[in-house]
């Protein structure tokens, strides 16, 4: 019996993680992202993903509310996030803006 308790605990944790990777990538991308690629918005999944990430932590695995939470993850994960990346940028914030020869509609340099 302990043997079964360290594969679900094993089973736990890697859920916690992955939870958690879902919840981080979804916090970096732009909000814009979310809506060029028509998947909802980015608080809507900060939302989903964050209630996934606490069940992960409070809940055993053997709960039905954490695999809800990993249905929504796996939802994020192999739909939401591979639409964001295909955008170009990749949906990711950019701290200071875009390039040097970036105008307000695009570079100036003829994308270059």
């Amino acid at each position: 019996m302990q043997g079964f308790a360290g594969f679900m605990w094993l089973i736990s944790m890697a859920l916690i993680v992955f939870s958690g990777f879902a919840l981080f990538d979804a916090a970096i991308r732009r909000e814009d992202a979310y809506r060029a690629a028509d998947k909802k918005t980015k608080p809507f999944w900060l939302l989903i993903l964050g209630l996934a990430f606490v069940v992960n932590l409070i809940f055993n695995i053997l709960s039905f509310l954490p695999i809800i939470g990993l249905i929504a993850t796996i939802v994020y994960m192999v739909d939401v996030r591979p639409a964001i990346r295909s955008l170009p940028g990749g949906g990711r914030s950019r701290k200071g803006g875009g390039s040097s020869s970036d105008g307000p509609y695009g570079p100036w340099n003829g994308g270059r």
